[in-house]
């Protein structure tokens, strides 16, 4: 059954990848008549059926493989990536009806699919669950949480689009070094997708002796070549070279040279890409989205933050409280993954207060938005991969 479920993520992951074209040709490619002469656009409402029917497959994913495993699959980096993705996908089908916004989903579906990719690059593998984890608990919180972020990062999407839409990439400004910094990092998390699938296939694995935050001997595997080296740590595999430094104690060296590794190719995909084009990549993308209406766009952003915001506190600050007193019987404990949860529900609420009573539209709005994503994902990266703490379950979220 586990295997059926990977398959049906790998469907979901075509379908999309079918819907994204789909939306492009109906943002740039001539739209059909009917007999009445009236345009109909074809491509956008097959675009949104293809991404329904990912929608389905990626659920048909996650409800096989929880019935696999026995558990609910988000208890790692893969599983909550992947449930983010899905969570996301799961709220672009329910927006899309009402604005019809193809724009939207031309700029959606990427991003879903390069989360997918992202979460695919962590270990797969079903292991039983650490006592701490084994709880009802893990259904409710971190579902809950997923479907927050998910609708979020729509909110996330639309800021983009918009900044795309308004920027003028002609001229070197700090709006567009901005626009260009965020494109960057999708850039980025690409590019680790594809340093992965490439050091895989060559099997390339450097294992380390190290003195864990525990002051205990251990060991870790780089998937990478080695930048950054475990603390104390000695190199006790043929493959691998003689990092540059060593990390501290507290810092998981092997994913904090993932992290490094993806800004260096990150780097080079986007050099090679303006050097190709001889534009900013945002003005690449401008194009095909000149004749969306801002207006509309960040309506869409608004009220997805509107409703995701109280989704996410629910699932990342209430459901976590109640779950941290079962576990660990302390409702708070400042531990890193709970001290960026609390930052990012200030910074929504932040948003939501400047936005109703400051007026903040448009594209403060916008770079609001992009912002509190950066944070979302911040937590889900850097935090869960690189700083130890409670949340830290050996690459689980």
């Amino acid at each position: 059954m586990v295997q059926l479920s990977s398959t049906l993520l790998y469907v979901a992951f075509g379908l999309y990848l079918a819907a994204t074209i789909f939306f492009a040709v109906s943002i740039t490619g001539k739209k059909f008549k009917n007999r009445q002469g009236q345009e109909k656009n074809i491509a956008g409402l097959l675009g949104y059926i293809t991404a329904l029917l990912g929608l389905i497959s990626a659920v048909s994913y996650f409800i096989i493989r929880w019935i696999a495993v026995g558990y609910a699959p988000v208890s790692n980096m893969f599983e909550y990536t992947t449930a983010l993705a899905i969570a996301m996908s799961l709220a672009f089908v329910i927006i899309y009806p009402i604005y019809k916004a193809n724009s939207l989903g031309l700029i959606t579906m990427p991003i879903v699919m390069l989360i997918i990719a992202y979460g695919s690059m962590f270990p797969r593998d079903v292991q039983p669950l650490i006592p701490a984890l084994q709880s009802d608990w893990l259904a409710i919180h971190v579902i809950t949480t997923a479907i927050g972020q998910g609708i979020l990062s729509i909110g996330f999407a639309g800021g983009l689009l918009y900044l795309i839409i308004v920027t003028d990439f002609k001229k070197l400004t700090k709006k567009v070094i901005g626009v260009e910094f965020i494109l960057f990092a999708c850039i980025g998390a690409l590019a680790y997708v594809l340093l992965g699938i490439g050091f895989g296939a060559a099997d390339y694995e450097a294992k380390f002796a190290y003195v864990n935050e525990l002051e205990q001997e251990d060991t870790m595997t780089y998937p990478m070549p080695p930048l950054v080296g475990p603390y104390e740590g000695e190199l006790i595999s043929e493959q691998g070279m003689n990092p540059l430094f060593n990390a501290p104690a507290v810092i998981r060296s092997n994913d904090l040279n993932t992290v490094l590794w993806s800004i260096i190719g990150g780097i080079i995909l986007y050099a090679a890409l303006r050097l190709i084009f001889r534009k900013p990549v945002g003005g690449l993308i401008q194009p095909a989205v000149r004749n969306v209406k801002p207006n509309t766009v960040d309506e869409i952003s608004y009220r997805a933050i509107a409703i995701g915001f109280p989704v996410f506190t629910l699932g990342g600050l209430i459901f976590a409280m109640i779950w941290a007193q079962i576990a660990w019987t302390r409702f708070w404990g400042w531990d890193p993954k709970e001290v960026w949860a609390l930052i990012t529900f200030l910074f929504y609420a932040v948003y939501l207060h400047l936005r109703l009573s400051r007026g903040w539209q448009g594209e403060k709005s916008a770079w609001l938005c992009v912002i509190g994503f950066a944070l979302i994902m911040f937590n889900l990266i850097f935090v869960n991969l690189v700083i130890a703490g409670l949340h830290s379950y050996a690459a689980m979220f």
